[in-house]
């Protein structure tokens, strides 16, 4: 006799993540309800702060980057064939939101209001982060990581914040193309070559 099939498992609002060896991951986390708080240059120090130590923790390539005043972009790819991209995630969004909170405790309590998230079961919390683990993209041809590359770096004059990629300093633009050493050195030397 035939079992009946089990029933589908819940829904669950969280994204499921592919740890596999040799696949890049193109990244997007967003600020607590798409606010601008990435528009200073001290927050976005921050980032690039925590991009640095996710890069050294999780032995990562860094292909491309770009942090927007409400979001941020990475192309990263784990050298390390037993990673764990949640882990990675955690590492470049943790060291910003603890810096953040300390920083607004002492200095502009004012702003924390803006940061308040009030959650349905009643719960409330201070975040800087939009609740969830984010976007998570596997990458594994060439021609999607080279495409990704290109959409991060064009995001900030799509946007209107500046003419040309290269004027926008919070970017990777600058160093792929050989303009100038940017803020966070690239891998180029892991970049996978795109047959044209």
């Amino acid at each position: 006799m035939d079992t009946p099939p089990p029933p589908d498992p819940p829904i669950r609002k969280t994204c499921k993540r592919y740890n596999v060896p040799g696949h890049a991951h193109y990244l997007t986390f967003s600020c607590f309800q798409r606010r601008a708080f990435l528009d200073r240059d001290r927050t976005r120090g921050w980032m690039i702060d925590a991009i640095a130590l996710a890069r050294e923790r999780h032995l990562l390539d860094l292909w491309a980057w770009v942090i927007m005043p409400e979001h941020v972009h990475l192309l990263i790819h784990p050298r390390d064939a037993d990673y764990n991209i949640s882990a990675i995630l955690s590492t470049l969004k943790q060291p910003v939101s603890k810096r953040a909170l300390l920083f607004v405790e002492r200095e502009a309590p004012q702003f924390a209001r803006w940061m308040l998230d009030r959650q349905p079961n009643g719960k409330q919390a201070h975040r800087i982060w939009q609740r969830g683990g984010g976007y998570d993209h596997n990458l594994w041809t060439p021609a999607n990581v080279w495409e990704k590359i290109e959409y991060i770096h064009a995001n900030p004059v799509r946007r209107g914040l500046v003419e040309k990629p290269e004027d926008w300093q919070w970017s990777s633009y600058v160093n792929h193309v050989h303009l100038r050493q940017g803020l966070l050195p690239l891998d180029r030397e892991s970049l996978p070559f795109l047959a044209r």
